[in-house]
């Protein structure tokens, strides 16, 4: 029974220790967010993570627009990945998206500061499903999506599987 998971709060627990591997899963993830590429380019921020749980904002700015003067919908999308990226990797890792869905439902203005949050809903050893709202400074909500992760094995990712 050493092997034996419950989840508890949305974080893996192993019975014996009564530790949660995902705690140091979620270092790792915050010391990698500075460096990393997309968030950058993107001026996206972790603002809170925690096992099962990340929360990203980004401030809209005039890069941010279409051709039609709206916020291009691939930026909303990025940024409610992004903090469905950390939450379900928060809990294994490393995980890979399979799916995603998202429902735009209103829009965002240029200067907004736009919040994702992501919480999984469930972490299981080969499949897992997180829900992700997006809203503006004000609390409005802009999208709400879905996504899947598969997780894979660090050899698997070394191998480029």
């Amino acid at each position: 029974m050493a092997s034996a998971r419950l989840f508890r709060n949305s974080r893996r627990v192993d019975r014996m220790s009564g530790e949660g591997k995902s705690d140091n899963t979620v270092a790792e993830l915050k010391a990698r967010e500075k460096s990393e590429p997309i968030a950058s380019f993107l001026k996206m921020r972790l603002v809170e993570l925690t096992p099962g749980y990340a929360r990203v904002t980004m401030k809209l700015s005039p890069e941010h627009l279409n051709f039609n003067d709206l916020i291009f919908g691939g930026v909303v999308m990025a940024l409610a990945d992004q903090a469905f990226a950390y939450a379900s990797n928060s809990l294994s890792y490393p995980s890979y998206a399979s799916q995603f869905n998202i429902h735009f439902i209103a829009g965002a203005k240029m200067g907004d500061e736009l919040t994702a949050e992501c919480r999984v809903v469930k972490s299981g050893r080969r499949v897992g499903i997180s829900e992700i709202t997006v809203a503006n400074q004000e609390g409005k909500l802009v999208a709400k999506a879905t996504g899947t992760t598969i997780p894979v094995s660090k050899q698997g990712v070394e191998e480029g599987r």
